[in-house]
């Protein structure tokens, strides 16, 4: 076998190059969660915390963990808010739940020191269509898997609605 010298090296790599670049987008869309789904979602995790009795914050952020919407209930403390943010933050950079993500990797508490993300349990996933397209956070009940247990029923209340938002 012959081997390639510099200059046929160069025109080998500047097809693959160019080719690779032809095939590339310019514009890029995404499926991300829309506010009134997100503002649904927030009322509904609410209500199910206050049906257990738990005065809650939720925020819904989309797939950039960007927020759509946040709500804190009357009697919830206001640092609610900014935990439930951040669970919702842990949850879109792990795409996973910030409960399971926890428990599979303990030591990476150290996460808690980077602005935005809290590697607490309470901030679920929220996927439609197979897309993951936000999450939503949760504090304020005693524990994070209560936190994480509101969202769930408010997320399975939503359930055809979220499946259906992605066509």
């Amino acid at each position: 076998m012959k081997k390639m010298n510099i200059k046929q090296t160069v025109i080998v790599l500047t097809a693959v190059l160019t080719c690779a670049s032809a095939q590339a987008e310019d514009v890029v869309s995404d499926k991300s969660i829309g506010m009134e789904l997100a503002r649904d979602i927030a009322n509904e995790t609410i209500m199910a915390c206050r049906k257990d009795g738990y005065h809650i914050g939720v925020v819904v952020v989309d797939r950039s963990g960007l927020m759509r919407a946040a709500l804190r209930d009357d009697l919830a403390s206001r640092f609610t808010l900014d935990i439930a943010e951040r669970k919702a933050n842990m949850t879109v950079m792990a795409w996973t739940d910030s409960g399971v993500f926890r428990s599979a990797r303990p030591e990476m508490q150290v996460l808690n020191n980077i602005d935005g993300l809290m590697v607490l349990d309470g901030g679920i996933k929220i996927v439609a269509g197979g897309y993951n397209i936000g999450a939503v956070g949760v504090s304020g009940a005693p524990g994070g898997d209560k936190d994480a247990a509101c969202a769930r029923k408010a997320l399975d209340k939503l359930a055809d609605r979220i499946e259906f938002a992605i066509d």
